[in-house]
């Protein structure tokens, strides 16, 4: 049986936490390494950080290269910001030590042409040190861009894509419940829009991997951000909504050729949704419609993609990756 990857966790925050448990499950990976700037976790075993009822041996430092355990990490796991231009001084550090690097970083899942100098800066660091960086989850990473493109494969002709994500968000984490604005005042919600701190980040870099995919140069994107608003006061674990009071986020991206309108991408992620659906619809030759009525929970999804990506990187070529390019990746048994 071959070795354990040797895995190091960058980012301890909720998601961070939650994602120990993922790595732990795998026998073929190991984590040897845990960075966070919090100093409140400095120091702690990451077992009790994560709250996973044992010690693990692995101590949280705020030194990068320590928590690359002397640069024997084969795989960095960064989950730590939404932002590529924060992520990448990080991802930068983790390329340098030789470490190949999948990341949370959503802004990261497909940046060529929304962030075009970065990915140049970054590829090329990459491929010098012979290493890959991966921005992936659930959304954007797979439910809005990777799953439609190969849904597509079986088509002569495809002439527009849509892709609907519509989530109750009682089952999620606090921050992300935070995040799509739950519990403001309308009035707030639109104060927050204003600041750009307040959408689900990711639409425009999905519509741009589909585009790729399927040729279509894109003239324009649009990204439409609005509350939806509680008809009813609705609580989950963590907060309660009022009535009047936005519950959550209803978001539209809509990816132009010419003036036609070939992408549409609605995500609507809010407190007591009802019409819980995760659909991709192709208008094409054949006509595709995938629907999953259960719906996907993010925090489960994203978690396993980024444990099930790390044996893809390994095996993806040097540079800067999207799920569009890099091995299959999949669940794998022990």
């Amino acid at each position: 049986m071959a070795d354990p990857i040797p895995v190091v966790q960058v980012g301890l925050g909720a998601l961070g936490r939650l994602l120990t448990g993922y790595l732990i499950a795998r026998p073929y990976l190991h984590i040897v390494g845990a960075v966070d700037a919090d100093p409140g976790l400095v120091g702690r075993d990451l077992g009790e950080v994560a709250g996973i009822g044992k010690k693990l041996g692995v101590q949280v430092c705020d030194d990068l290269p320590a928590g690359l355990a002397n640069d024997s990490a084969a795989v960095a796991v960064q989950t730590t910001v939404s932002n590529l231009s924060a992520a990448k001084p990080q991802i930068e550090a983790l390329v340098s030590h030789g470490a190949n690097v999948v990341s949370s970083c959503e802004e990261l899942s497909y940046p060529w042409q929304t962030a075009p100098a970065a990915s140049a800066d970054l590829d090329r660091r990459a491929r010098a040190a012979g290493v890959s960086v991966l921005g992936t989850g659930v959304n954007p990473g797979f439910l809005m861009d990777l799953l439609p493109i190969v849904l597509t494969a079986i088509c002569s002709e495809v002439r527009t894509v849509t892709v609907l994500r519509y989530q109750d968000a009682r089952s999620r984490r606090l921050p992300f419940q935070k995040k799509i604005g739950a519990g403001l005042t309308l009035e707030e919600f639109a104060a927050k829009k204003a600041r750009g701190t307040l959408r689900h980040v990711g639409l425009t870099e999905s519509m741009h991997m589909i585009a790729s995919r399927l040729g279509w140069p894109l003239d324009r994107t649009e990204d439409i951000i609005e509350p939806v608003v509680a008809q009813r006061s609705i609580a989950s674990d963590h907060l309660t909504v009022e009535a009047g009071h936005a519950s959550g986020v209803y978001q539209r991206g809509l990816g132009y050729v010419g003036e036609e309108e070939r992408i549409r991408l609605e995500f609507r992620a809010s407190l007591g949704e009802e019409d819980v659906q995760d659909t991709v619809i192709v208008d094409g030759v054949p006509p595709l419609t995938f629907t999953n009525r259960a719906g996907v929970n993010g925090d489960v999804a994203t978690c396993s993609l980024l444990v099930n990506a790390v044996p893809a990187i390994l095996s993806a070529p040097p540079g800067l990756r999207t799920m569009a390019d890099i091995p299959p990746v999949s669940w794998l048994s022990g």
